[in-house]
């Protein structure tokens, strides 16, 4: 009887840790037939610019656009000891904390609650992905191309060669430097952005339109992690002769999702918020230099399989975001000298602009992941410098660092600047 005690009180330990290693969960709704909104009057639950960005690309609004049911979200926190961490329209579902199995119980007794699942979609299985060769770049023909024959409007700096690789100066030089244009950033954090001085002039002109963490659930991005910060800086610094970004005049939100102690996969329903964030806000260029494979716990690792736009959820959100008419500028991944090798999600989004990493030269840097995605798209769509990138520092100096979380924002800066002089052009 003492050994049937002692192997019952081991099979409970078990069940109990490994319930209580999964406390965050996403909880799906079967409808939104309760709703007080409707699809004509689009602008009780969206700003005016995104329903301009709509209109000017005749973009219809649907069911996702509606907010999630009230009643649904209050008996979803009522159930128990329940904290409710975020809410997704285009998922028809929310992001919840738990430690309460009695509240999990009642919650999956709802008959609006479609499915409850541990922040995972699959389980991982084991694939080998296939081998391809590196595809050499073909030599560029440019004897028909524009050349810029005005002064430079802007001393780069120590920028200059990460903008003129791509003749994005002739941007800037006939006008195109973001004005009106807004980019929102979803990265780790912004540190020390508040007082960089290669932000003072977007401080000065007004152009940071908000901030979110949705990590911690709070405005404060300024105090986490500097790789935001860095990332943003090759777009927005402005300090004229020192370091100047390849968007300096756009408007920008700075969003935290990813959380750099450990990696779970609520950072992928966290990006998803970010992007339907950045969506009610109206911007125009998501630049995200994040991107998702492994994860701590092993069961939920992505395969190469998974890496087809269709599977992940941070891929199918990033392909609704441009489904919203946003532009989303995804890094391709550093995973090019790995087992691994290739390109991480979301850059596999068949309408995502996947930006791999060359050096100064054009040289295609050994780091940055390659394609194809596993269902044969070509991936890296374009490729920028992400080697010995100029950054800004967390003390507010000129640095340099690789990797293509910095070629990413660099190609997102200047696809809003091209943006902004053909805005008849979807994206």
């Amino acid at each position: 009887m003492q050994k049937l005690f002692f192997l019952f009180c081991l099979l409970f330990s078990f069940i109990t840790d490994g319930y209580s290693q999964f406390t965050k969960r996403v909880v799906f709704f079967t409808d939104k037939n309760e709703t007080p909104f409707t699809l004509s009057n689009p602008s009780a639950y969206l700003s005016a610019r995104a329903i301009e960005r709509r209109t000017r690309y005749n973009i219809a609004v649907d069911s996702t656009d509606i907010p999630l049911i009230s009643r649904y979200i209050d008996s979803i926190v009522k159930a128990g000891t329940v904290t409710l961490l975020g809410r997704s329209r285009w998922m028809n579902a929310v992001m919840i904390q738990t430690s309460d199995a009695n509240a999990i119980a009642k919650i999956n007794t709802f008959p609006f609650v479609k499915s409850v699942a541990n922040i995972a979609l699959q389980n991982n299985t084991s694939i080998t992905p296939d081998k391809f060769a590196p595809i050499s770049s073909p030599q560029n023909n440019i004897s028909n191309r524009i050349e810029q024959v005005f002064a430079d409007t802007f001393n780069y700096g120590s920028s200059s060669n990460q903008v003129k690789i791509h003749k994005a100066e002739f941007l800037h030089n006939i006008g195109g430097r973001g004005q009106g244009m807004i980019m929102a950033f979803l990265d780790a954090g912004f540190f020390g952005y508040l007082t960089n001085q290669f932000f003072d002039s977007a401080r000065v002109r007004n152009q940071f339109l908000g901030t979110w963490d949705f990590v911690s659930g709070n405005t404060s991005v300024n105090e986490d992690n500097a790789h935001g910060m860095q990332c943003f800086s090759i777009v927005a610094a402005y300090r004229p002769g020192v370091f100047v970004g390849s968007c300096p005049e756009s408007n920008y939100f700075l969003l935290r999702t990813e959380d750099v102690d450990s990696e779970q996969m609520i950072e992928e329903y966290n990006w998803a918020l970010g992007a339907e964030y950045a969506d009610s806000a109206g911007v125009d260029v998501i630049s995200s230099s994040l991107g998702y494979t492994t994860f701590d716990n092993s069961t939920f690792n992505h395969t190469y399989a998974d890496m087809n736009g269709n599977t992940t959820v941070i891929s199918r959100m990033a392909d609704m975001a441009a489904k919203k008419g946003m532009l989303v500028v995804n890094s391709a991944g550093n995973d090019g000298n790995s087992a691994w090798k290739y390109i991480g999600a979301p850059a596999d989004g068949d309408s995502v602009l996947a930006v791999g990493a060359v050096n100064g030269s054009g040289v295609i840097a050994s780091f940055s992941s390659y394609g194809p995605t596993s269902d044969g798209q070509v991936k890296p769509d374009v490729v920028s410098v992400g080697s010995g990138t100029t950054v800004s520092t967390t003390s507010g100096t000129v640095g340099s660092s690789s990797g293509t979380s910095f070629s990413g924002p660099n190609m997102a800066g200047i696809a809003t600047c091209l943006w902004q002089l053909f805005p008849e052009y979807n994206n």
